[in-house]
């Protein structure tokens, strides 16, 4: 019993906290980034204290429904839990609440799981259960809005080479400093050859950045794999949303998403076979 509680109910647990809190990221940091754009670009100045907005962070306001902005109890944020117990609806305007908030939290848990009957309880599974919730984040914030925000695919880069340097990501550092320069330079690359041929932009700037992130944590020889894997799935999607008439105007699909998949993928079961660099 024991040994099934530390190795399943525990990281478990431990994941669909964390992938509760990974909603909050996933809903307010795109809105924050964009709050603080907008600030910029108007260069505003200092607000009097009368007139000063809200404070807008990943703590304040507490969580709220957002369709009636009723403030929702601690029981209403138990993960997955409360879903079920609400049927999907807000308690106290009967909105319907998103599949996807328990989705991320089960998502986030199996992961954990999976880490951490990989790697025990120690610091490998901790680093790679961050690397984990990172990307899940990434791939739900780039879905909705086409950002990859530096908030969270620099400090991925930089937690990479610390992970590696450490010893806890099975690659040398050389391996993953290689990795994270290949990865960056090969989508930058991608991205000036598209615009020169087409004069059209392809990709985003943060897909350069995703990739050298994942080039940190998996090494260089990696790389192919990720890119085969990202592409490929983004491709069938794509021809699936163009048969099925459901692909916008421009036809533009994110490719954050199909690279938090390819890194999944890689960190889950390796690179593929006859595709290790």
């Amino acid at each position: 019993m024991n040994d099934a509680f530390f190795m399943f109910c525990l990281p478990g647990l431990l994941g669909l906290v964390i992938g509760s809190f990974l909603n909050v990221v996933i809903h307010r940091l795109p809105q924050m980034l964009q709050a603080q754009w907008k600030a910029e670009a108007l260069d505003t100045q200092e607000m009097p204290p009368e007139t000063e907005a809200p404070t807008y962070n990943l703590a304040k306001p507490g969580s709220h429904c957002p369709h009636c902005q009723h403030a929702l109890s601690w029981h209403d944020n138990i993960p997955v839990l409360s879903y079920l117990m609400l049927k999907g609806r807000c308690r106290y305007c009967q909105a319907p609440i998103g599949w996807r908030y328990p989705g991320i939290e089960l998502i986030t848990s199996a992961l954990f799981v999976w880490i951490f009957m990989r790697y025990g309880f120690g610091m490998e599974a901790l680093a790679w259960s961050g690397f984990a919730a990172a990307l899940v984040a990434l791939a739900a914030i780039d879905a909705d809005t086409t950002l990859l925000p530096d908030a969270i695919t620099q400090p991925l880069i930089w937690s990479g080479l610390l992970a590696s340097s450490l010893h806890l990501t099975g690659s040398a550092l050389s391996t993953s400093l290689w990795g994270a320069v290949a990865g960056y330079l090969f989508l930058w690359s991608v991205y000036w050859l598209f615009k020169l041929v087409t004069g059209k932009e392809g990709m985003g700037q943060g897909d350069f950045k995703l990739l050298a992130a994942l080039g940190a944590w998996l090494g260089w020889p990696a790389l192919l794999s990720l890119v085969l894997i990202a592409s490929v799935t983004g491709a069938v999607l794509g021809l699936w949303l163009r048969f099925r008439k459901k692909l916008t105007e421009e036809g533009y699909i994110p490719f954050g998403p199909f690279l938090v998949f390819a890194g999944l993928w890689v960190m889950l079961f390796g690179p593929l076979p006859g595709f290790q660099m």
